[in-house]
């Protein structure tokens, strides 16, 4: 699995075909195990098939004349021609279709292949005259076929590829990859190209962590299969116009997936295939290294260079990288989101502050419709119910930084509120007299659980979280159940096994809205600091200045004795 990079599944079916095992597979139903007799034969004859291009590229006179000629007059040598298992398909009208049928290979599933069609009910075979390019899984058996044109034919396509069958979805495959994955590994990188050819001539020159799109937008199915072996992926296509479109494609998907993206563009109309020939093995990476620029950077350079001077494509701009930058959704990755914050606040010259909470508003938006989806799909099933739906743990983790430090405190208030704070207080009085300002609060449905809290606790009511669960307000109630709902249980093996104290979140309650209350406080002040800041930038007097100096410094003092006091450590 290691070595070879494969799945259990597929490390234990090549080690059983290398050592003559057999495996006794779980019985399947009918209807599958018919798609994997299907399956199982058109791995046949594309293996027939690939001996036989191979054959007649390398063996015949019209191979070697007329293909073999063209592609080393392309630069392949004949030792990475054999490796890809490159081959040809003669002019002549049937000549793979007569081959095949020779070996009584049944019509049906020669079609699948794509290598022969019917015409006036005779097969004749489809790649005539092309270049073959053999596409194989991730343990090397053939799966389908690309042909190139070789001759420039304007009534032809320039490229066949095999259709759609049990083997073949081109969603689910990137090109090269069976040849590429071991090296992908090793460089924790992977070089995406668009052609066959890009990648065989990267090979040649020793670049072999390269796989090929087929110049379509990227698939989260294809992304996936990157993210099998590494999580850096950098794109390198032509600097033209298309080219930079193609390569923007794909790319809120990639962030989705946690893949770290760069983006090169090859200069001069040029691509990798004709580039590394031109300028050699050594430059090639030499530029490929130099020349990698952050994917949605390079995208928001883009957008911004469109817009020019019109403040309303400003604004869509905006909106778009704020869009993309929440695409950027697993929890291990927030301050690789905080850190695209604040550069591309920089670039847009907006405030920081703004963007986050832009940010955060597509969060929300995501998992809003994400709730939507489940409510609909539940009602469907079981019809409608009363009961609220609960968002899932991956959309609660969607929401950051200031979004879950708003839950926490709301969540403290509703599970502890009652609870004494000191002789005067409750915790509920407490929070309401120091911590809760409603200008600091950006998820304005956390603040209406706050304000109805209120209204109740003054009115006399003692409320908890089951007030909220048969409020009228559905969306409310959802939302409690949604920030009270911990799937975790401490096990009962620590008092019985190891006797160890279980300390209890009734234990710790005022440690827990201390610290709330020092998020609160630091947000607080971090806002007054940016206030304060585009005052004095601003400011042309020379008094005001200097009181808005010294107000930073002061703010800047506060800040630091409250991170001495909680530990809490402040990430710039």
């Amino acid at each position: 699995m290691e070595h070879e990079k494969y799945s259990y599944a597929e490390a234990l079916r090549w080690l059983a075909n290398k050592y003559n095992v057999t495996i006794e597979e779980t019985e399947l139903a009918p209807e599958l195990k018919a798609q994997q007799q299907v399956a199982d034969s058109l791995y046949i004859i594309n293996s027939f098939a690939q001996k036989f291009f191979s054959q007649q590229l390398l063996q015949t006179e019209e191979g070697t004349d007329i293909a073999l000629s063209y592609l080393k007059h392309r630069g392949f040598r004949e030792e990475i021609i054999e490796k890809f298992q490159l081959g040809y398909n003669p002019q002549d009208r049937n000549s793979f279709a007569t081959a095949a049928l020779k070996n009584q290979f049944g019509q049906e599933n020669l079609l699948k292949t794509g290598t022969v069609v019917l015409r006036n009910d005779e097969l004749v075979d489809n790649y005539r005259g092309r270049i073959i390019f053999p596409v194989h899984n991730n343990s090397g058996k053939i799966i389908g076929f690309g042909a190139r044109l070789i001759k420039n034919n304007d009534k032809a396509p320039k490229y066949i590829n095999t259709p759609e069958n049990e083997l073949y979805v081109k969603s689910k495959i990137l090109y090269g990859t069976y040849f590429a994955r071991q090296a992908i590994d090793k460089n924790d990188e992977c070089l995406l190209v668009e052609g066959y050819t890009d990648v065989i001539s990267l090979h040649q020159a020793g670049i072999e962590n390269v796989v090929a799109s087929g110049g379509t937008s990227l698939t989260q199915d294809q992304l996936r299969l990157i993210k099998k072996y590494s999580n850096n992926l950098t794109i390198i296509y032509d600097g033209d116009n298309a080219g930079i479109k193609a390569a923007l494609r794909g790319l809120d998907m990639a962030l989705e997936e946690g893949l770290n993206v760069k983006l090169v563009l090859i200069p001069d109309k040029e691509d990798p295939d004709s580039y590394v020939n031109k300028v050699g093995a050594a430059a090639f990476r030499e530029f490929i290294a130099a020349n990698k620029k952050d994917f949605i950077l390079f995208q928001l350079e883009v957008a911004l260079k469109d817009a020019g001077q019109d403040s309303q494509k400003k604004a869509t701009v905006v909106n778009q990288v704020a869009e993309t930058i929440s695409k950027i959704n697993k929890a291990e990755d927030f301050t690789k989101q905080q850190d695209y914050i604040r550069k591309c606040s920089e670039l847009l010259k907006i405030d920081e502050t703004g963007l986050n909470a832009l940010v955060n508003k597509f969060i929300r938006e995501k998992v809003s419709k994400t709730e939507a989806k489940q409510t609909s799909a539940a009602e469907q099933e079981v019809g409608a119910t009363d009961q609220p739906p609960l968002l899932d743990e991956d959309s609660i983790n969607l929401l950051f930084a200031d979004e879950l430090q708003e839950r926490a405190v709301v969540r403290a208030l509703l599970e502890f509120g009652l609870k004494p704070w000191d002789e005067d207080h409750t915790i509920a009085s407490y929070m309401f007299e120091h911590l809760i300002e409603e200008d600091f609060f950006d998820n304005k449905q956390l603040l209406h659980i706050i304000t109805t809290y209120k209204t109740w606790y003054e009115a006399g009511i003692e409320p908890t979280a089951k007030n909220f669960l048969y409020h009228e307000d559905q969306a409310l109630s959802t939302l409690v159940v949604s920030i009270m709902d911990f799937p975790y249980e401490l096990s009962e093996k620590w008092k019985t096994e190891f006797e160890m104290p279980v300390i209890t979140r009734e234990q710790v309650y005022r440690e827990e809205v201390k610290s709330t209350a020092s998020y609160l406080k630091l947000r607080k002040i971090k806002r007054m600091i940016i206030q304060n800041q585009q005052d004095l930038e601003k400011s042309t007097n020379a008094e005001e200045q200097f009181v808005y100096m010294q107000t930073h410094q002061h703010l800047k003092q506060l800040e630091q004795e409250i991170v001495k006091q909680s530990g809490t450590v402040i990430i710039r």
